[in-house]
């Protein structure tokens, strides 16, 4: 099972692009060879996904990652939301979703403390910092 996470792409999406990031290897999005992928649009469809996924004894190969999840990650830049402790962001966003990387440190911890194989990631989100950031917390 392959899990893509974006509120607004598809994975066909990121033919145009990835191919910058990933090389021969972005074939994986092209949903027309590719079928088995899963799009969840939010935090708490990810974490649903990737818990009911761990339940039913189901592998996850893949997971792509957008950073952006919600109209406001696009009025603060991701250093300022990151930077922010959980309380502050409930304070300042209340219940308005959280981001690609608050899913990505999510799963991190979900993955260690299961001790599970980490799968192969990807992040296609145009957000550059938000991509950095994402791929260093894997490193």
């Amino acid at each position: 099972m392959k899990v893509f996470l974006d509120d607004v792409r598809i994975p066909i999406d990121c033919i145009k692009y990835m191919y910058h990031r990933i090389g021969n290897l972005n074939p994986i999005y092209d949903t027309t060879i590719v079928k088995d992928w899963t799009v969840v649009k939010n935090y708490d469809q990810f974490k649903l996904i990737i818990e009911a996924a761990f339940d039913a004894n189901i592998k996850i190969t893949h997971i792509s990652f957008d950073h952006d999840l919600a109209d406001f990650h696009y009025e603060y830049s991701s250093d300022d939301y990151d930077n922010m402790s959980d309380d502050e962001k409930e304070k300042t966003f209340g219940s308005m979703e959280k981001d690609g990387y608050d899913c990505a440190k999510w799963l991190k911890q979900f993955y260690l403390d299961n001790k599970i194989e980490l799968p192969i990631m990807f992040v296609h989100s145009m957000n550059p910092v938000g991509t950095e950031k994402i791929i260093k917390l894997f490193k």
